[in-house]
């Protein structure tokens, strides 16, 4: 698990757009969001991304660059991004068991007779400051239940407004 108030693992991988993401290029005014989520064969990612893409200006307008990312490899991570309506949403794809263990996120094995790939990781999302620094973290070991995205735009707001401090340093 990564302590809030230090530095996350650093980040790069593809993205579905033919370009490439580097969590050391962003520059966001308050954050970086990053969703981790289970793959195309997840209904529920699929129905919280696309919430989230309809709602990406919500999280830019507060200085916030959003990603999704997955352990799906590139014709996977391409399905999703040509079938699901994510509109804007930046998704990254190629993140290996090695990485999402890193990010603390709890790993799967397919399920028999299932669309599952052979591993997967289970949802996470965090909220990392431009330096680097860890802000705020969601892991689960399941798909069911993702922070509601008013909830956490509620959240950011107080955050930012604020100036609330990074909380769970002492763990």
């Amino acid at each position: 698990m990564l302590t809030p108030g230090r530095n996350v693992p650093a980040l790069e991988l593809p993205l579905t757009i033919d370009a490439r993401f580097a969590l050391s290029d962003q520059k966001p005014e308050n954050f970086t969001m990053l969703v981790f989520y289970r793959g195309k064969h997840c209904p529920i990612c699929k129905s919280y991304l696309e919430e989230l893409g309809g709602r990406l200006s919500d999280f830019t307008d507060k200085g916030i660059n959003v990603f999704a990312v997955s352990m799906d490899d590139e014709e996977r991570a391409m399905v999703a991004h040509d079938e699901w309506e994510t509109r804007d949403l930046s998704l990254a794809w190629g993140l290996s068991e090695k990485q999402a263990r890193e990010w603390g996120l709890f790993i799967s094995d397919k399920r028999p007779d299932s669309e599952e790939p052979e591993k997967f990781s289970e949802p996470g999302l965090f909220l990392i400051k431009p330096d680097g620094e860890l802000y705020f973290q969601v892991v689960q070991n399941a798909p069911f239940t993702r922070p509601p995205l008013d909830q956490l735009l509620e959240g950011i707001s107080f955050v930012i407004e604020n100036e609330y401090p990074t909380r769970g340093t002492s763990t």
